[in-house]
């Protein structure tokens, strides 16, 4: 019984058509400069990829070699205009969640404050960033944390470990200290105007 192939599944059904209005706003995303440099890469898949275009009609290998990418970045970008519409293409799809879970919440936060406004550990002078990090981890409110992150949320927060207050403020001026200005002998001395003869 002779094998029967099955054939391959083709990315050639994701045709890019695009109309005369779509491809002048591609054109001017492409030129205008102001645009990411991910929507212009884009857009410029799409406008080699346009089948219904004498500059496009395009294979994905041309394209991939012309704009030094990834062949499967072609199938992809046509793929999502074909399925999802013009602007989905452009743009970047939004992560629900971030990448990596947020290390401080809102309640670690405030545990967080509340800690740069107590007294610091016996034998220490003030709050460092790696006391910090070791009291939250030792108090259970995170199961760990690096002092970069304690740092960063400090930051966010406006705060200063070791001061008194949790808020930033400007250092005031001592009295005395701002410079004044003196009069000179010469430069009130009145000139006598000298007469025309």
């Amino acid at each position: 019984m002779p094998r029967v192939k099955t054939p391959k599944k083709s990315c050639d059904k994701y045709h890019v058509r695009l109309t005369t209005a779509q491809r002048d706003r591609l054109l001017e995303l492409t030129k205008n400069g102001t645009a990411s440099a991910k929507k212009i890469l884009h857009a410029r898949i799409r406008l080699l990829a346009d089948e219904t275009h004498p500059d496009g009609r395009r294979p994905d290998s041309y394209i991939a070699d012309v704009l030094n990418i990834h062949r499967r970045t072609c199938v992809r970008i046509r793929q999502r205009f074909v399925q999802q519409g013009e602007e989905k293409a452009l743009t970047r799809k939004t992560r629900e969640i971030p990448p990596t879970p947020i290390k401080l919440d809102s309640v670690a936060e405030a545990h967080l404050v509340a800690l740069t406004c107590s007294e610091p550990p016996t034998g220490h002078a003030r709050w460092s960033l790696s006391l910090l990090a070791e009291e939250l981890t030792r108090l259970r409110i995170v199961t760990s944390i690096c002092p970069e992150t304690v740092r960063r949320a400090l930051k966010k927060m406006n705060s200063n470990p070791g001061k008194s207050s949790v808020t930033a403020s400007r250092p005031k001026t001592a009295p005395g200290s701002s410079p004044q200005w003196k009069m000179s002998s010469k430069s009130t001395k009145s000139r006598t105007p000298t007469s025309i003869r």
